[in-house]
């Protein structure tokens, strides 16, 4: 399977995470990766960084902002505004395969929910995933409708998740599938794991790079960019 990472997007005139950016990943039949975070009200918006900076040159965190104020914005000095998940699952609508992941946030319990809340209207085909352990652990604890997965890479900015990650520790939370860095993959964790769980792998570089990973490692799932 080819994943489109954000959509299918260019961050010119189609920004990532972005209805455009959906709808493009629609048209040609791929199915979706997107994040979602939470605002200071509560809602559920599909954005990556915590900071919304890189995107619409607001220096402030998602977690800081009410919904009002972040519908206001504009990605890329495009249109394209940041979607709420209930916008996304409008227009998805079973049409492809959504692997979603949950940003890290100290508000576990309550994204969890609202996700879920929010899924139970939605009929089509989903994953879950974090790099949070907590919210994996949370995830597993309270459905068994999704498969849950863990992200996980080697040099995150968290040291307490490297940690758990150097440690193997991380291994030990419940979950479904593995959500690897790309640089992590070597014949050796490929043999060690691929038998247990299916292997999500990130970000590859568009299809041709999709192919080269596909005949060394022919039972992954491929997460890539670069597919417009």
């Amino acid at each position: 399977m080819i994943i489109a990472h954000r959509g299918v997007h260019n961050n010119k005139d189609i920004p990532e995470n972005s209805i455009k950016a959906f709808k493009k990943a629609i048209d040609k039949r791929y199915a979706i990766e997107f994040d979602i975070e939470i605002t200071k009200d509560s809602k559920l918006v599909i954005h990556h960084d915590d900071n919304l900076n890189r995107m619409t040159g607001v220096c402030k965190k998602t977690e800081d902002m009410t919904y009002d104020e972040i519908k206001e914005l504009r990605l890329l000095d495009t249109n394209e505004t940041i979607p709420t998940l209930s916008e996304v699952l409008d227009l998805v609508n079973g049409k492809v395969f959504l692997d979603i992941e949950i940003k890290s946030t100290k508000r576990v319990k309550e994204v969890v929910s609202l996700v879920l809340d929010e899924l139970e209207k939605y009929n089509g085909d989903v994953t879950l995933k974090s790099f949070n352990p907590f919210i994996v652990k949370e995830l597993k604890k309270v459905t068994n409708k999704y498969k849950v997965g863990l992200l996980v890479m080697r040099n995150s900015r968290n040291k307490g998740l490297n940690f758990f990650v150097k440690t193997g520790l991380i291994y030990k939370i419940p979950f479904d599938f593995l959500a690897i860095d790309k640089r992590m993959l070597n014949i050796d964790y490929y043999n060690k794991y691929i038998d247990k769980y299916p292997l999500y792998v990130w970000t590859l570089n568009g299809l041709d790079e999709a192919c080269i990973y596909l005949e060394k490692y022919p039972k992954i799932i491929c997460i890539c960019n670069d597919l417009d």
